[in-house]
């Protein structure tokens, strides 16, 4: 008994060097990191959608790892509220309701009003507007394009440029990005032309207060695209937030 335990954790360690990559830093992410990621990204492009069963076989075959690093990244994901995991039923990426995601909200706003007044106070260089400035940009093609999926990566990247700029690192951790992801993979199907066209139309005002050095403005065009995205959210019909017995 002993031994095959032994030869077990050999396999996993084994297992788990093979499918270490290096970063572009240069550091090592593990398979589970990439996992996560993976998954991540997925929900932004639309291969996984909320509520969503995941099995193992198929992600393990897909992604090319071991089902020990799966499960860790799917820990990982449950831990950060993007994945749920049912003892007997396995795993499914995870679903906000209307009260859980007007909570998000809360969360994620004194925080992205804090990113958008550092941004705007450090705005400093041509580089950094021009940055600015085709973030939003590129959000504004994605929305008339209709893809949800380069609307979702797209708003991201938006969100990196602003704390890059702002220069605290701590947001990016602080921030609840992949949780707000998820929300708008949710959603975003399910909203109007008419809201779908004011949402994104908010992160033009708040990148015009930024590139103007404007940290008031900034902080006000937050508040307001926040203040819009509650309304939006009011307004969806019940079948926006399925309330799933996992």
């Amino acid at each position: 008994m002993a031994t095959n335990m032994k030869t077990a954790r050999k396999s996993a360690a084994a297992d788990e060097a093979t499918e270490a990559k290096t970063a572009s830093d240069g550091s090592v992410a593990s398979a589970a990191d990439r996992v996560s990621e993976s998954i991540l990204q997925g929900i932004r492009s639309g291969s996984f959608v909320p509520g969503q069963h995941l099995l193992e076989p198929d992600l393990t075959r897909r992604l090319g790892i071991s089902r020990g690093s799966l499960r860790e990244a799917l820990k990982h994901l449950a831990a950060a509220g993007i994945v749920t995991l049912n003892r007997f039923r396995g795993a499914y990426i995870s679903t906000l309701d209307r009260k859980s995601v007007l909570d998000l909200l809360d969360t994620l706003e004194p925080l992205a009003r804090l990113g958008a007044r550092l941004a705007a106070e450090n705005c400093g260089t041509e580089a950094q507007r021009r940055r600015m400035l085709a973030a939003a940009a590129n959000i504004d093609t994605a929305t008339r394009e209709r893809n949800r999926g380069l609307y979702l990566d797209r708003r991201r990247q938006f969100y990196d440029a602003m704390i890059d700029i702002g220069g605290n690192m701590e947001l990016a951790r602080a921030m609840p990005l992949s949780r707000t992801d998820l929300f708008r993979a949710q959603v975003e199907t399910i909203q109007t032309e008419r809201q779908r066209m004011l949402h994104a139309s908010g992160y033009a005002k708040i990148t015009r207060a930024i590139v103007e050095n404007d940290p008031a403005g900034a902080d006000r065009a937050v508040k307001k695209h926040f203040d819009g995205t509650r309304k939006t959210i009011h307004e969806l019909p019940s079948h926006a937030f399925p309330s799933l017995e996992i």
